[in-house]
């Protein structure tokens, strides 16, 4: 399975390409810490689709965005499309969706990752926890936070480790239980969300 097609073949209930997925997902994280990212939140005018802030730039959403990019699904239009449509399921941070920063914001990828993927049980017990597993967490202050667990354990714990930029730029750490869990999610692309959208549909009806 390609990475540029792995998004568009996961297809709901399919056990073996979600399982296939989710290690081409982890990999591309990993593969991310290879990246030298200074920390900068500022907005940025992007292209669409597509789009990126300038790859030595970033925040913690970014790292889940790039990751998502590299396996074929783009977050960008996704959620981009997503919020046209539903624009008054998510925060109000503005009067109209903006491709340009929509995506990059924690609460945005919260509501999005809840209504199109897999809403996750918020739990203490690291063994809940599987690679490819996108955690939100609140670091205080109502200061939102996102990584990915990825398929390294912690020697000194045991647990799964979490792919993230805290601001020193892509780390994979040993941070599941360090804050608060706000949110636990699963999302294997559009493909995988389709019945979810069709549900949406039925109930508007």
């Amino acid at each position: 399975m390609t990475a540029a097609a792995s998004a568009a073949q996961v297809k709901p209930g399919d056990l073996s390409a979600r399982q296939e997925f989710s290690h081409q997902l982890v990999k591309a994280a990993v593969e991310r810490t290879q990246h030298a990212v200074r920390y900068d939140p500022a907005y940025v005018r992007i292209p669409y689709p597509g789009g990126d802030v300038p790859a030595d730039t970033g925040v913690c959403t970014d790292e889940v965005i790039r990751a998502y990019r590299a396996v074929g699904v783009d977050l960008q239009k996704e959620v981009y499309e997503d919020m046209k449509k539903n624009f008054s399921e998510y925060p109000r941070r503005a009067k109209r969706p903006d491709a340009n920063i929509d995506h990059r914001r924690v609460a945005n990828l919260m509501v999005f990752f809840s209504r199109k993927g897999e809403t996750l049980a918020i739990t203490e017990r690291a063994e809940e926890y599987a690679p490819g597993d996108l955690v939100t967490w609140d670091l205080g202050g109502a200061v939102p936070h996102i990584g990915m667990v990825v398929d390294q354990k912690s020697l000194a714990s045991g647990r799964y480790m979490i792919e993230h930029n805290i601001g020193r730029g892509p780390k994979i750490e040993d941070v599941l239980l360090s804050w608060k869990i706000t949110g636990h999610y699963r999302y294997f692309g559009p493909a995988s969300s389709a019945s979810a959208s069709r549900s949406d549909q039925q109930q508007a009806r």
